[in-house]
């Protein structure tokens, strides 16, 4: 049998006994106020959903996810390779379907970079592009807590006995925008030539050498468009303010009101969710399922919220990532019987394709499935 086959399906195994134990560990006897009394008020009872709350948490997710494919497309395009912004949202579906079924939640990601590097010679960069965006997108949760945090914490938001837990998560943040800031503008201060130069020697390295000489042509290029990047960031936190929306829609979908005080406020909820979902990402569980739930339940019994709540909320939004997934593969699957793939090699404008040798190119290996990477997207015979 096949090793990696083996492997992701202990991972599969291990998310769904993850998910089942924290369930069980919540699920509490009636009036607890635990998942028990969630299921008999709602399922056994009948009792309606909040279906405003309902409806804005798929709405805010669908939208918040369409920001990110943008954001995607314009990391794309500022290194000069072919993509349409069509192709580009279509590529976006795809890898939301396996970011929501794949083990970790950066599994569409791969498959976009295998999509994108099968169409273009200069295959590095187009790996270099989801990096990027995935670089940027955890930069911006940085950004965006430190920001936000401490415009909440100087208009006293941040008050009760929680609040010194939260003014730590955001002075952490804040220090982590001055450090990585200061390395992006120092890094500003290398002049062409010693970029250049440090080009050539990192494409003296055994075997990785030209990959990784383009990879770092790639972030420089980023670094020299300064634009583009600022927008994308921006971008970022427009996303992530409707991912934080979203989970807090997804908590009021199905509670009660009781006990008051149970779900953390909307300022707390705008320090938790960034911080939870990193834990789902960084963990390569399919979707992040399991550890979402334990993540977000521990995040809000540190800000004074029930464990069992947090549970709940990670399940409805998890259930929001699945409905856009299944609904985003079908729009894939419709668009691509109405648009043409791109072409198998596209060589773009770019005038340093020609000193990528095709050898090292190929040495770009993504460990991907060919039947994981769509159809329209796979390298001709």
């Amino acid at each position: 049998m096949n090793k990696q086959l083996v492997v992701n399906l202990l991972k599969y195994l291990l998310a769904a006994g993850l998910l089942a134990l924290v369930i069980a560990l919540n699920w509490g006897s009636p009036g607890s106020n635990g998942l028990n009394d969630v299921w008999h008020r709602h399922v056994i009872e009948g009792q309606p959903v909040a279906w405003a709350f309902l409806g804005a948490c798929v709405a805010i997710y669908a939208v918040a996810a369409l920001i990110t494919m943008l954001r995607w497309y314009l990391l794309v395009r500022a290194q000069d390779l072919s993509l349409s912004l069509p192709q580009g949202l279509r590529l976006g579906m795809v890898g939301a379907f396996y970011n929501a079924f794949l083990p970790g939640s950066v599994g569409g990601d791969i498959v976009k970079a295998a999509a994108l590097a099968r169409t273009q010679s200069r295959r590095t960069v187009a790996v270099a592009t989801v990096i990027m965006d995935r670089v940027i997108a955890l930069w911006g949760l940085v950004w965006f807590v430190a920001l936000l945090g401490g415009s909440f914490w100087l208009l006293g938001y941040l008050d009760g006995v929680e609040a010194f837990k939260c003014k730590v998560i955001v002075a952490a943040a804040a220090a982590a925008v001055v450090v990585s800031l200061t390395a992006w503008l120092l890094l500003g201060l290398l002049p062409q030539r010693r970029a250049d130069r440090f080009a050539s020697r990192l494409s003296l390295l055994p075997r990785v050498g030209a990959s990784a000489a383009e990879m770092w042509r790639a972030v420089w290029m980023y670094r020299c468009r300064q634009k583009v990047v600022f927008q994308v960031l921006a971008l970022s936190w427009v996303g992530h303010v409707g991912f934080v929306l979203t989970f807090y829609c997804a908590a009021h979908a199905l509670w009660d009101g009781t006990p008051p005080g149970a779900i953390p406020t909307l300022a707390e909820h705008f320090l938790l969710v960034p911080i939870g979902l990193v834990v789902q990402a960084v963990i390569p569980l399919p979707g992040g399922v399991g550890i979402g739930e334990l993540g977000f339940g521990a995040l809000y019994q540190l800000l004074g919220g029930r464990y069992a709540n947090g549970v709940l909320g990670s399940l409805v939004q998890r259930v929001a990532t699945w409905i856009f997934g299944l609904v985003g593969y079908g729009v894939y699957l419709n668009m691509k019987a109405h648009q043409p793939a791109l072409p198998a090699a596209d060589a773009g404008p770019g005038a340093d394709d020609r000193d990528i040798p095709a050898p090292a190119e190929a040495r770009v290996t993504l460990h991907v499935p060919r039947a994981a990477v769509p159809e329209g997207f796979r390298e001709t015979a």
